[in-house]
């Protein structure tokens, strides 16, 4: 019996990357297929003399009148027990979605009254049922293309568990402001500072020598056990709780020592046993 994965979600979260993808890792991937012939062509997948063991169906906003079909879909496909499905949902938020439709100056497909913003908040409306049900939701706000990649490969190809949450590391400034979007904020300007070390001035937390300045009197070894107990009690309940995506902002002076340690120090550790995704941003280090 073949497999059949749903990828659906908000229009510019990265479906067509998704789908591209998932054909790498060796998918039949049909885009945009009309809902009434969904059922068919899950006979087919289904079908003891198929040749497609793993197949991909991108279903969106552009299926029209015809979405809530898939409902019935669905609830029949569970009835039944004959098809094995699961639904991929791609999320970001929508300033993020915005800022994409004018960067490539695209018209949303339900922007009637040519107002990207109408569009992206009826098709979120819309699509909740969609989302409620997802097996797998990855928000690509602050996702490269090669991290969503490297993210469904992890999933996808290589079985890993995944929850649906993104925690994303972000290291920055407290003199360029603190990110608006961070939900967690964490102040290490109380650390040894290489900023005033004439050999470490213009070098970064992501180089030895500094990342040793910065944790030479214990006290960052300490500090990181503690946010690290913290952030290792948190991530769970936010994940119950249905959290999609989770910023931990580290803030220094400048944002290119003590912030950018820290936040390499943070990353590694929960990589060792993360089941989310999980991604780290120097946003200052250029500055």
């Amino acid at each position: 019996m073949g497999k059949l994965l749903i990828v659906t979600g908000m229009s510019g979260a990265g479906k067509t990357v998704a789908l591209k993808s998932l054909e790498d890792m060796g998918y039949y991937c049909v885009d945009n297929l009309p809902i009434p012939l969904i059922g068919k062509f899950a006979e087919l997948l289904t079908d003891g003399n198929a040749e497609i063991s793993k197949a991909a169906l991108g279903v969106d906003i552009r299926s029209g009148k015809d979405l809530p079909m898939l409902k019935e879909v669905f609830d029949d496909w569970d009835i039944k027990g004959r098809v094995e499905y699961e639904i991929l949902f791609l999320d970001a938020a929508d300033d993020v979605l915005l800022k994409r439709f004018k960067e490539t100056r695209r018209a949303h497909p339900l922007s009637k009254d040519g107002r990207v913003e109408t569009g992206i908040r009826e098709e979120r409306t819309v699509l909740s049922w969609l989302k409620e049900r997802a097996d797998y939701i990855i928000d690509t706000s602050h996702l490269l293309t090669k991290e969503l990649r490297a993210q469904l490969q992890d999933i996808f190809l290589k079985n890993a568990e995944y929850e649906n949450l993104q925690v994303t590391i972000l290291s920055f400034g407290y003199k360029y402001g603190i990110p608006e979007d961070a939900d967690l904020l964490f102040d290490v300007r109380f650390l040894p500072n290489p900023y005033y070390v004439p050999e470490l001035k213009h070098h970064t937390g992501l180089e030895e020598p500094v990342q040793k300045y910065v944790c030479q009197d214990g006290v960052a070894a300490e500090f990181m056990a503690k946010l690290l107990d913290l952030i290792r009690f948190l991530i769970p309940h936010y994940i119950s709780e249905g959290k999609n995506q989770l910023v931990i902002g580290i803030g220094c002076t400048g944002g290119h020592h003590r912030s950018v340690t820290i936040a390499e120090m943070l990353f590694q550790e929960l990589k060792k046993t993360a089941d989310y995704g999980l991604r780290i941003d120097h946003r200052d280090i250029e500055k």
